[in-house]
């Protein structure tokens, strides 16, 4: 179990003051079967989810700005696309019409703003795929959950495409969900052999090393610019292996917060993978 769930536990069990059962709840914790997507690293993603993916003008945008940076001689071979749908779940998307040819992905636009028409053999690499805040955990939709977590990474892989699970953070007053969305994540990557990816322990490491950065926006669910710059760090460093610390892009964040949201989410990714 990585330190960062550890914490997540105690902190948790010691609110409701039963810590000397921290040992057994956290044995209980599943370990991520799959932890890379190297050698063969992505660079092109499809993003399906909901507003927590749309905030702050796009959590992939930001993450394909992170991959420019870090390889500026081939950034024009990155590319993100994002097909959100507001309060959304996976069942709430047609995940197999996303890859119909000549639609999504077909065009997308450079850096001075001209059309590229893509030539694609594929049209993406990875599918990461969110479902709602509550879904994967909530008595009445968990089993939804699961069935469309197998329905949907049956599809993307029938495209040629690897899937990938975005693991979302807890409400900013509800702090006991960390845990819980991450064993309902790590286990469905598990029994789908995908990648999953840790945000919701970078944010909950975060609050912890620094609680007065503000990850949240007014509602306490969606991403402030330093939470969604924070999943995309995280996102960054599970997809294509490489640390954020030291990116050029820093998303209009000044650069001492961006430095430790970018270490936080190296940390997390290393801790999660441990590697």
């Amino acid at each position: 179990m990585s330190s960062v769930l550890g914490r997540v536990f105690i902190v948790m069990l010691a609110a409701a003051g039963c810590i000397a059962v921290a040992p057994r709840l956290a044995l209980a914790q599943v370990k991520p079967a799959v932890t890379t997507l190297g050698p063969d690293f992505p660079k092109s993603e499809i993003f399906i989810g909901n507003s927590f993916f749309y905030y702050n003008n796009g959590m992939p945008g930001q993450v394909s700005q992170l991959e420019k940076a870090a390889d500026p001689d081939h950034k024009q071979d990155y590319r993100a696309t994002m097909v959100t749908i507001g309060g959304s779940g996976f069942d709430w998307h047609d995940v197999e019409s996303y890859f119909r040819p000549n639609a999504i992905g077909s065009y997308s636009f450079d850096e001075n703003n001209n059309v590229v028409f893509n030539k694609l053999d594929k049209l993406f690499d990875v599918a990461v795929m969110m479902d709602c805040s509550q879904c994967p955990i909530h008595p009445r939709l968990k089993t939804v959950f699961t069935e469309f977590a197998r329905k949907n990474s049956e599809i993307v892989r029938a495209h040629g495409a690897r899937p990938v699970f975005f693991m979302s953070w807890a409400y900013a007053d509800k702090p006991e969900m960390t845990a819980q969305l991450a064993e309902a994540y790590t286990t469905a990557g598990n029994e789908n052999n995908a990648l999953v990816i840790p945000a919701g322990l970078a944010f909950a490491r975060a609050v912890g090393k620094q609680p007065e950065l503000n990850l949240y926006a007014p509602d306490k669910r969606h991403p402030s610019l330093a939470g969604t710059y924070l999943a995309a760090c995280t996102v960054f460093a599970a997809l294509t292996g490489r640390s954020p610390v030291g990116n050029a892009y820093l998303a209009g964040i000044d650069a001492p917060t961006a430095q430790f949201l970018q270490t936080v989410a190296w940390e997390t990714v290393q801790d999660y993978y441990q590697k």
